[in-house]
């Protein structure tokens, strides 16, 4: 990728030297795309260099192995947002998660579009589960991108299809609630919206972040906990007291 110019999402952005920084951008066609933003840490670019904002990215590097110098112009800022405690921390935890979890240079379009659903979601919706659950579905795609995804067609146990109402952490295929007697204690509770779309109240949307939350801690994030793993941690915590 010598040179690219696309639309993008700022994930992450680290400083660099004295004045640059690296963003990580998420982009349409090429997945995950790193580079290094000379003054990256001035007063002017650091409101464009956000994570959840919305630019058009010029990358530019002579080899395919060489870290791309990137321009940065800001198409649409979501800075106001930050100033909110619950959206301040879905952006932070949805846009870390990206960050750690896709290795650069891979492709991944639905991801792409879930995050914008996402972002948008949140700036659209007047309180928090207008966009939590778009933001477990966009936890569940995730895992699915990457080769972990949750089967929830059948219960593991029976072979049904219907009242699948728990998660095996063990095979992360669902359960029924014939097949679940006697082991409720041992399963993860599976949301009804997870399985059939539509809207939610706050004790299945709690319920859906665990279930994530349990697998994207043991499958995708086992080597970066201490710091991604806090911002959802930050972001849990403050749904509950919202709805306490």
């Amino acid at each position: 990728m010598p040179s690219l110019l696309t639309s993008a999402i700022v994930c992450a952005v680290r400083p660099h030297g004295e004045h640059g920084a690296i963003a990580r951008l998420l982009t349409p066609d090429h997945g995950l795309v790193g580079g290094y933003v000379r003054g990256g840490r001035s007063r002017t670019m650091r409101p464009v260099l956000m994570p959840g904002n919305a630019v058009q990215g010029d990358f530019r590097a002579r080899t395919e192995e060489q870290l791309a110098s990137l321009t940065v112009e800001l198409v649409q800022s979501r800075a106001p947002l930050l100033a909110e405690p619950l959206p301040a921390a879905a952006i932070d935890w949805s846009c870390a998660l990206t960050a750690a979890a896709l290795s650069e240079g891979t492709p991944c379009p639905a991801l792409y579009q879930a995050l914008d659903g996402v972002l948008a979601a949140i700036e659209a919706a007047p309180a928090a589960r207008g966009w939590a659950v778009a933001l477990v579905r966009y936890e569940l795609l995730l895992l699915a991108e990457l080769g972990f995804g949750l089967d929830l067609t059948r219960c593991a146990a029976t072979g049904g299809a219907d009242d699948l109402t728990f998660v095996s952490p063990r095979s992360a295929a669902a359960v029924s609630r014939a097949g679940a007697v006697g082991y409720e204690e041992r399963l993860l509770p599976l949301p009804s919206f997870v399985v059939s779309g539509g809207q939610a109240d706050w004790p299945d949307i709690i319920d859906g972040l665990r279930l994530t939350g349990f697998f994207l801690e043991r499958s995708v994030l086992t080597d970066r906990r201490a710091d991604v793993l806090a911002a959802r941690e930050r972001l849990v915590e403050r749904l509950k007291r919202a709805v306490a």
